[in-house]
């Protein structure tokens, strides 16, 4: 299974009948988890990211993408599945310099694209939604030796739950503004699996961090993994 389409579309759908997707300010600060203002910000990607080449895996309405492109200099890509979405970031932001905005399938733009990358992120994107021993590797190919990736995933123990035993995915749901819960598919390890998974496509693991919503309960909901290429 490579990523399902149809709930982040639904998703996607209300959000864009909730209201006009108008031009937006940029925000002050990158986000990782569930609670905005918590965590780190962009300096996870690195201390200097102006002029540097940056993709984000599952933009979304492309609040972290102008942030970066605007507040740090990047060159930054965002690419999310659903069209929706990629319509609702360039009525955001595509006015914003250095930023680009395209729908297609995360796995298949990596395939596609020959250009080399010095960070790759996704923000509970892609990755985890995408099978990743197919998804990683061919990160690995768009970024050179010693370069960043990093993204953030709910937490695998969130609300009591269990991370995964095997590298098979597990069903999820996805929670919609109207409260419809929709499933999807999601891989859920814990940091060794990753880890291992990360080894496998030739990455080396630099930070795992974990991160709870006192909003929701006591359990982490938030993954974040940073990683470098060999």
């Amino acid at each position: 299974m490579l990523a399902q389409a149809s709930p982040w579309h639904a998703h996607a759908l209300q959000r864009t009948a909730a209201g006009l997707a108008e031009p937006l300010s940029v925000p002050a600060r990158m986000e990782w988890t569930t609670r905005p203002g918590q965590g780190p910000g962009a300096e996870i990607l690195g201390p200097d990211l102006r002029g540097k080449r940056l993709l984000e895996l599952g933009c979304g309405p492309g609040h972290n993408a102008a942030h970066l492109a605007t507040r740090h200099s990047a060159r930054v890509t965002g690419v999310d599945l659903v069209g929706l979405q990629v319509r609702r970031a360039r009525s955001h932001y595509g006015r914003l310099n250095n930023l680009t905005f395209v729908a297609d399938h995360a796995l298949y733009y990596l395939h596609a694209s020959d250009e080399q990358f010095d960070v790759i992120y996704s923000v509970f994107g892609a990755v985890g939604l995408v099978a990743p021993e197919l998804l990683l590797p061919a990160i690995g190919r768009r970024l050179t030796t010693s370069r960043v990736l990093a993204f953030s995933v709910p937490h695998p123990q969130r609300g009591g739950r269990s991370p995964s035993g095997d590298d098979r995915h597990r069903r999820d749901f996805i929670t919609l503004p109207d409260h419809t819960r929709l499933p999807v598919a999601r891989w859920e390890f814990d940091i060794a699996r990753w880890e291992k998974h990360l080894s496998r496509a030739g990455f080396r693991l630099t930070s795992a961090q974990e991160f709870p919503d006192p909003r929701m309960d006591h359990w982490a909901t938030t993954l974040l993994i940073r990683a470098r290429k060999l």
